[in-house]
């Protein structure tokens, strides 16, 4: 499919879909249980893109797994912190998790191993964790522009580690180590260190130098790290992690939907009326994205949670969503959402905070400037976010540039106004497989 032609939804809609598991969650249960001491099985599995390409560089690492895509299950053997290959080459596609957990996770070993990965992950950042790594006793060889992939890891207890100073055996945990992190451009930099940091180091302190409030992202892998039975880290402050030696053992662990993936059918429905349910979402649920479900409310939605304990979000009555300022630092994937239903809105909608989103899949403040721009609706653009004027979106033929957040997000604005056409719509596979069909079954 090149091209995805949205239909206007004649009417308010009651919406009540299920969603794939959370891709964040997915990618970290995988490295957990890669990293664990035996068997775990990882039910409510996420098979998306990202998904897949960590599940193949966990078996190219040489892990044993069974999968099971039908019941959306994988069962992986631990080898309690070590990675069974001594060599490998292992590609992770445009997959951020994948590239950082597992680039951390090879620098912890005693072996050497090559990350490839597709050409936009070359373009995306790397360097601040490469150079923590690096301060850590990894050696690095680039196979390309330095502190970008592809490149050629040689872990830290690694015999032939030109940067191991201390000359570490191969069978002792490292000593205390103490090192800074600036994690603005991504949080995955931190979490990637303290979830492989307990295998490695007697004690590892992490100071973090950025601005940004990375804690929204990072309470997952923290929790995470707590339910695969380890529960060493301490926190001092925003700025500053401790995780000491540890392991991970759980023999079973329940993925949650994706909340990212949810408020794509949340936004549809405050901008075609009616109501909307996905199913499984969790009240106590730490993703990010919950927050956006706030955002909801304050541009006039009504949610509440129903006797099944699932969330319910209802459109405003008048179905005329309020204007909203928001810093979105916290949950900026749903940058794009907010931004495709913006032109809806009685006034205008400020999205700021989000800096970081220009080097993700794409610069995904210029992709809502332009698309929205060809839509006939007015944006002023900032260095860390954009002002979005109410409008009535003009049919467009819509470029995504390969960013599934853009396909999904321009979608809902052709839902609510008609005559948008989606290019390269399938490059939502990325994190949502199937999402064009369960679009098409609202109608």
């Amino acid at each position: 499919m090149d091209i995805y032609k949205t239909r206007k939804l004649t009417g308010p809609v009651n919406i009540n879909v299920e969603v794939p598991g959370s891709k964040s969650i997915t990618n970290r249960a995988l490295l957990l249980a890669a990293m664990g001491n035996g068997r775990t099985t990882l039910k409510g599995v996420q098979f998306s893109e990202d998904s897949y390409n960590f599940l193949e560089a966990i078996k190219a690492l040489g892990f044993k797994t069974e999968t099971d895509k039908d019941s959306c299950t994988v069962k992986i053997e631990g080898m309690s912190g070590k990675i069974p290959l001594k060599e490998a080459v292992v590609y992770v596609g445009s997959a951020g998790t994948a590239a950082r957990f597992l680039t951390a996770f090879a620098a912890t070993s005693d072996g050497s191993y090559t990350i490839t990965c597709s050409e936009q992950m070359q373009k995306r950042p790397i360097s601040e964790l490469l150079e923590a790594l690096e301060e850590l006793g990894t050696e690095f060889k680039w196979l390309g522009s330095r502190y970008h992939f592809p490149v050629k890891i040689i872990g830290i207890r690694n015999p032939y580690n030109r940067n191991n100073i201390d000359a570490i055996r191969q069978d002792i945990i490292v000593p205390d180590r103490n090192i800074e992190l600036n994690a603005d451009r991504s949080s995955q930099f931190l979490s990637a260190l303290l979830m492989t940091a307990p295998v490695l180091l007697n004690s590892l302190t992490i100071q973090l130098t950025g601005k940004k409030d990375v804690m929204p992202y990072v309470r997952i892998t923290e929790q995470m790290m707590k339910q695969f039975g380890y529960a060493g880290v301490e926190r001092y402050g925003k700025n500053c992690y401790k995780v000491f030696e540890g392991s991970y053992n759980i023999e079973e662990y329940q993925v949650e939907p994706d909340v990212s993936a949810a408020c794509y059918f949340y936004a549809m429905a405050a901008v075609t009326g009616g109501t909307a349910v996905v199913r499984h979402i969790r009240k106590d649920s730490l993703q990010g994205d919950m927050e956006f479900i706030d955002v909801l409310e304050e541009m006039g939605c009504r949610k509440e949670w129903d006797s099944n304990g699932e969330l319910k979000l209802y459109a405003p009555e008048d179905r005329k969503l309020k204007g909203i300022d928001i810093n979105m630092a916290g949950f900026s994937d749903q940058a794009l959402t907010l931004a495709a239903i913006a032109p809806f809105a009685e006034t205008p909608v400020t999205i700021r905070g989000v800096k970081h989103i220009r080097e993700q899949e794409s610069d995904r403040i210029k992709v809502i400037v332009n698309e929205l721009g060809r839509m006939g609706i007015k944006c002023d653009e900032f260095e860390d976010g954009v002002k979005i004027y109410p409008g009535k979106p003009e049919p467009a033929r819509i470029k995504t540039y390969n960013d599934h957040r853009a396909a999904m997000a321009f979608t809902i604005t052709g839902m609510a106004a008609g005559g948008i056409e989606i290019e390269d719509p399938l490059c939502c596979n990325k994190t949502f497989e199937g999402y064009f069909d369960i679009v098409d079954s609202l109608y």
